[in-house]
């Protein structure tokens, strides 16, 4: 019987010694990665999504991805997911500016460091690392390509993206920045799309119908410009000048279809890439060695250079 208890002690011990050493996890069990981003019936979210996952199991963690579709409360429901699974990181391209920031500091409380990535957050100090694509350098190329494809003069509208995600508006100004300073360029239209294709397409056809003699259309991603362009062509009106935002591949081919005629590509692959590697060395070493924000320049896309673009890469 004394022999039985003993057993019992040490199994018991053992256990206990277990879940200490394991932080509630087996034994040499990987590090877990969560990687949290909007819907992925956009290619580029998923995209992002996918070269994070990728390069956290390279550099052997393991990886759950999950699309949050812009809902803040499913994305705070993912991060407390993340913080019961006793993630090591969380790489996040967050659902709102403002809305998110309760649930990253949610997150750092437990212990959780947050890597965001295409989307900042208003404040500074509660994530490790904001990487994001630098929009307004991006957009003012676009911008300045569209005025140069209108001959400086015409009617535009332009499709904006939604109302609660900072690249919305950046992207809104910097393309006023420049096409403003053309007197003979009047904007007849504005409205949100929301980021989406199907509705891009059918504000479009409402524009068409108020604005039949619309020369180009300015779209904040390439999703939208996708929409827009789908209903020109459909209105037998394929000469309208599009330009879009992102770098994605559909675009890419519209672009050399003689269709869309320009976009700005964000280096989404290195940049979602890069927070794997950051929250790596940060795992590792208590530090990225670099700064919070972190901004990465964009490249003009045009029909010259289309064919060298995949995946929100360009290739050699």
């Amino acid at each position: 019987m004394k022999k039985t208890f003993l057993l019992i002690a040490v199994l018991l011990l053992a256990g206990i010694s277990l879940v200490f050493a394991g932080g509630g996890q087996q034994a040499g069990a990987k590090k877990l990665v969560y990687v949290i981003t909007p819907g992925w019936s956009n290619p580029y979210f998923k995209t992002e999504a996918d070269f994070a996952a990728a390069k956290a199991r390279e550099l052997g963690y393991e990886a759950k991805a999950y699309d949050h579709g812009d809902d803040a409360n499913l994305q705070s429901q993912y991060i407390d997911a993340a913080i019961a699974d006793k993630a090591a990181a969380i790489i996040l391209d967050n659902a709102g500016a403002d809305i998110t920031v309760a649930a990253v500091r949610k997150a750092k409380a437990a212990g959780i460091p947050t890597f965001l990535i295409d989307r900042e957050i208003n404040t500074t100090g509660d994530a490790v690392a904001q990487i994001v694509a630098n929009n307004y350098q991006g957009i003012q190329l676009v911008a300045q390509e569209f005025v140069k494809l209108m001959g400086e003069e015409g009617e535009y509208a332009e499709l904006l993206g939604l109302e609660s995600d900072n690249n919305a508006h950046v992207r809104d100004q910097g393309y006023h920045d420049i096409i403003d300073q053309y007197p003979r360029m009047r904007m007849v239209a504005q409205q949100s799309a929301d980021w989406d294709q199907t509705k891009a397409k059918t504000i479009m056809e409402t524009i068409l119908q108020a604005h039949p003699n619309i020369k180009g259309v300015i779209c904040c991603n390439d999703t939208m410009a996708m929409g827009a362009m789908a209903a020109l062509l459909a209105a037998g009106k394929g000469n309208v000048i599009v330009v879009g935002f992102d770098g994605s591949n559909d675009v890419r081919d519209s672009i050399l279809r003689g269709e869309i005629k320009a976009t700005g590509l964000q280096q989404m692959a290195y940049i979602a890439e890069q927070a794997a590697i950051q929250a790596d060395q940060y795992i590792k070493t208590g530090s990225t060695g670099k700064p919070e924000k972190q901004m990465i320049d964009c490249l003009l896309i045009t029909k010259d250079n289309a064919g060298k673009l995949n995946n929100f890469a360009m290739t050699n």
